[in-house]
């Protein structure tokens, strides 16, 4: 069977939504360095992944093409910083849907700006995609705020700052749809897929080696893998849909990009059935109504 952008796309965004939750699962409210070691394990697993594609190309790898890419690198690697720091206040269910709404950003940029095309169909697809990832973000910010009002004095400090958090996953959505954008132009015009992908692992290889220094030589704080297993689930997951990510977003950026953003509700999903979490029945429409989206998406792909 051949493999489609759909399929890249589809197994991006199960990825991607399952390394959500098990990042959410291993991060500890109360340590400040938790982000960091969410982005050591990435790096790690990315690194391992880069070296396995330089096998496949026979070693064959411009370094400077490091250099080159460097820019949306650091977009991608800035926004999920961010992201995880909010780890510690947000719960998945409200904050995966507003960070996904960076799809839709990428995918209108590259219809305006680049002036790629996409059928009727496929745009009430992703008015559609789009419509339900912002009205479940705001079904999810109104139940934060209700119980907010339920939690006792001594908790509502946290819950106060899980409200003011949505900045993270908001700051998430902008930065990440602008690399998405200009992913989309690097690799029409500079790099392979497998050459973005090499790059940007390697970055963030980079990143992680420098995080484990601060963290255990900078700031004298343990690091053990046997502690770090939710971290390294997820780590897997993320780097499994960045490989199928950059062939997705290769093939049809504009309808990929906003399909892959809903991982979120992936995300929401099994955040209910692992971490306990419940939805209300304006929740379950979304869902519906995205679905509806993701389908029409691949029928007419």
């Amino acid at each position: 069977m051949e493999l489609t952008w759909f399929s890249f796309a589809i197994a991006a965004t199960f990825c991607w939504g399952l390394s959500d939750v098990f990042f959410k699962k291993g991060t500890d409210p109360n340590d400040r360095y938790s982000h960091l070691r969410i982005m050591i394990m990435i790096g790690i697993i990315m690194g391992i992944q880069a070296i396995v594609e330089l096998q496949k190309l026979n070693w064959k790898y411009d370094i400077k093409n490091i250099a080159i890419y460097f820019p949306v690198s650091f977009l991608y690697i800035l926004s999920m910083g961010i992201d995880f720091f909010g780890y510690r206040y947000l719960l998945i269910s409200v904050g995966s849907p507003v960070a996904s709404t960076s799809g839709a950003i990428a995918g209108i940029l590259s219809f305006k700006v680049l002036g790629k095309t996409m059928s009727g169909w496929q745009f009430f697809a992703v008015s559609l995609i789009t419509s339900g990832l912002i009205l479940l973000a705001i079904l999810e910010r109104r139940e934060a705020e209700r119980e907010l009002l339920k939690e006792t004095d001594e908790i509502d400090r946290k819950h106060k700052m899980g409200a003011a958090a949505l900045m993270f996953p908001i700051l998430y959505a902008v930065i990440d749809g602008v690399g998405t954008f200009l992913d989309d132009v690097y690799l029409s015009k500079y790099l392979s897929p497998e050459e973005a992908l090499i790059s940007f692992e390697l970055t963030f290889l980079i990143v992680a080696i420098i995080s484990l220094f601060y963290i255990i030589v900078i700031k004298r704080q343990r690091y053990k893998l046997i502690d770090e297993k939710y971290n390294i689930y997820g780590g897997l997951f993320e780097t499994a849909g960045q490989f199928f990510y950059v062939y997705a977003l290769n093939a049809n950026s504009v309808v990929a990009a906003p399909l892959m953003s809903v991982d979120s509700i992936v995300a929401v999903i099994f955040g209910r059935i692992y971490l306990k979490e419940k939805l209300t029945k304006k929740q379950y429409f979304t869902i519906i109504m995205i679905s509806i989206g993701v389908f029409i998406l691949g029928f007419f792909e």
